[in-house]
């Protein structure tokens, strides 16, 4: 496995090109797509990914000849670099469907920010990933596409709804991905698939050009390999945005550019609060318990005071966050009603019965649940309590998590309950699949930003590997017929609004100790 920073030197060096970065992504999808159990992470790969590794090929020789090498890279830090997009996120002239029959043949017209901002660092758009249905999964198992499967065991989800973009980086199918969460589906499937998954603070990027499922909690994410790989994306994507009244600037911007982690010194002076509410529940993992205390640990060892801290409101967080969500993605996926674009049945009735016909065929089960519930909320006869209530706690969780951070750096808490679980083993028991948020949810409700860092593995059986090859690297993996429920456990470092530099220092010091910790141990 490369980073993007060894990629860059070998780029810079000569050694690679972009276009055998891009190919070999390709290759690897065409072969995947005919085999036995196919990952499902790519949906496609657009059809200008590699006339623009050659461009950026060019770029670079020139630079070369003409010694600005060093000013071109620094001009555009991501030249060359591909990277994997979500289903809801625009690229202009690309199909966009957010993974629904409804939006079947939907072309995007313009670019979304992040991706027209990661162009002008000189990445490179490398295909449209699966994702659950308008982001409304844990699993990527609610996609008309099929669902994704774990790279790690495919026997296992990839975790959602984020999951294609995270499969295809834990896969080395692409060096970082872009996704997007509302309760935790960046960090939930880098939690699943052993890589680092970055949610923003809200507003930090800019939601131009992202399908909108709960507005005020939608963000978009990152996930790599590295926190390097998460930092140099992040640093090229953040800031306002006119077309986003809710963007805002990133203080800590520049130290994202060249990631240096937190000295022995920084770790000794941090503080840590850990929810006694999370430790308590019985939704969690044993090992998922082990990996925690093992990660808490580590912190205590370096010298960080680490406390545990009561935070009641936090029990409340998952009923809030499902109110507040349900009731906009309601409001939101109003527009979807065959008529102005997608897919659209004629039943030649009327408007009211296009739109009923529409959208009973077009949206899925699990799209329709969540409409159904949120229409009910907003009712007339619940929409003065319900909702209202939903934001009164929201709002005390902003106020309680903002005075926390008075007193301490970092929050450290399981990014999931538990790791990857089976195929189908969630899917009809959807009371079970939102519980998989239960640690997430108070960081978007609190819109401060959170990591998932992969820390370590259950104890599993096993794995019975395979490999796969990507970007000069190999990655083991449980064979397509493995038994192995040894999977990866992501631990959540999340910090105050415009923290992501300091986060992702702290990561990095973790990382440069526990390389590949996300990977199970090959018995």
């Amino acid at each position: 496995m490369f980073s993007i920073t060894e990629i860059r030197k070998n780029l810079k060096a000569g050694k690679i090109t972009s276009a055998s970065l891009v190919r070999k992504s390709i290759d690897t999808y065409e072969k995947d797509k005919e085999s036995q159990l196919p990952l499902n992470a790519f949906l496609e790969m657009y059809d200008d990914a590699e006339t623009k590794a050659r461009a950026a090929d060019e770029e670079i020789e020139n630079a070369r000849k003409t010694g600005m090498l060093e000013k071109l890279f620094e001009q555009k830090p991501l030249l060359g670099i591909p990277f994997a997009n979500k289903d809801n996120i625009s690229a202009k002239g690309k199909r966009l469907t957010c993974s629904s029959k409804i939006l079947q043949g939907y072309v995007a017209p313009y670019n979304a920010t992040v991706i027209s901002r990661l162009e002008a660092a000189g990445a490179i758009p490398l295909g449209r990933c699966n994702q659950d249905e308008f982001a409304m999964g844990s699993s990527t198992e609610y996609s008309i596409y099929g669902p994704t499967r774990n790279p790690i065991n495919r026997a296992y989800v990839s975790g959602g709804s984020s999951g294609g973009s995270t499969a295809a980086v834990a896969s080395n199918q692409a060096l970082f991905g872009i996704g997007t969460e509302t309760g935790g589906s960046v960090r939930l499937p880098a939690s699943y698939c052993g890589v680092y998954g970055l949610k923003p603070t809200y507003g930090v990027l800019s939601r131009w050009g992202v399908v909108a499922y709960g507005s005020s909690l939608d963000q978009v994410g990152v996930m790599g390999h590295t926190p390097s790989d998460i930092a140099i994306p992040l640093a090229a994507m953040c800031g306002k945005d006119f077309y986003d009244d809710t963007s805002a600037d990133l203080p800590d911007r520049d130290k994202l550019i060249e990631l240096k982690p937190f000295t022995e010194t920084e770790l000794s002076s941090l503080k840590i609060a850990i929810p006694k509410q999370f430790l308590e529940s019985k939704g969690m993992d044993p090992d998922v318990g082990i990996v925690f205390d093992e990660t808490r640990n580590w912190f205590s060892e370096k010298g960080a005071h680490v406390e545990v801290v009561d935070l009641p409101i936090l029990e409340a967080a998952i009923a809030s966050y499902y109110v507040i969500a349900l009731s906009e993605a309601a409001s939101n996926l109003s527009r979807f009603d065959g008529i102005r674009y997608g897919h659209r049945v004629d039943p030649g009735e009327g408007y009211d019965e296009l739109y009923i016909h529409t959208r009973s065929e077009g949206f899925g089960p699990e799209v329709k649940r969540r409409i159904i519930i949120g229409n009910y909320v907003l009712s007339e006869q619940f929409s003065g309590t319900t909702y209202k209530k939903g934001m009164t706690v929201r709002a005390r969780i902003q106020r309680e998590m903002s005075e926390l951070f008075k007193s301490y750096d970092l929050v450290l808490c399981p990014t999931c309950p538990t790791a990857s679980f089976r195929l189908g083993q969630k899917v009809d028991d959807p009371l079970e699949m939102y519980l998989s948020d239960l640690f997430t949810t108070f960081v978007n409700l609190a819109r401060i930003p959170s990591l998932s860092v992969p820390a370590g593995h259950t104890h599993g059986s096993g794995i019975k590997a395979g490999v796969t090859k990507g970007f000069g690297g190999e990655f083991n993996t449980a064979a397509a017929t493995g038994k192995s429920d040894s999977m990866p456990v992501g631990i959540q470092f999340a910090g105050p609004m415009f923290s992501e530099a300091k986060i992702l220092r702290i990561a990095q010091a973790w990382d440069d100790e526990h390389p590949g910790c996300g990977l199970p141990i090959q018995n």
